[in-house]
């Protein structure tokens, strides 16, 4: 079955930096979309970012912007997310995503969380101000 394993995730002093990694299994990864979430105690689950399945277009929330960055390895069936400039507002659970129906460039689906099917237990992220 679909498996999504994320880590990375940790206690960080606001302005640093993680790298979380997520590997996939039981799929054919190269032809998957991928997306990053995250969920925060009290809030909904929110977008982060996302990749095309072969990485030439990312997807990134406003809030984000400039700060993280997502890249995948197909060889290796992993997806990543860099995070430098680390705010307080950024802790959370951060969960990674499968989506077995790429949506088309530039589509807005990119940015749903109903458009993915398989997720991830989740990796803790906390910042500390």
């Amino acid at each position: 079955q679909v498996q999504l394993v994320e880590s990375g995730g940790g206690l960080v002093q606001a302005g640093g930096s993680l790298r979380l990694s997520c590997v996939a299994s039981g799929l054919t990864f190269s032809t998957y979309a991928m997306g990053w979430f995250r969920q925060a105690p009290g809030k909904e689950r929110e977008f982060v970012a996302a990749t095309s399945v072969r990485g030439a277009s990312t997807y990134d929330a406003d809030s984000v912007k400039g700060r993280f960055t997502i890249s995948r390895d197909n060889a290796k069936n992993m997806v990543h997310l860099q995070m430098n400039s680390l705010k307080p507002e950024d802790t959370a659970v951060y969960y990674c995503a499968a989506d077995p129906t790429p949506p088309p460039y530039g589509s807005s689906r990119y940015y749903a969380r109903n458009e993915y099917r398989y997720w991830g237990q989740g990796t803790q992220v906390t910042v500390a101000s």
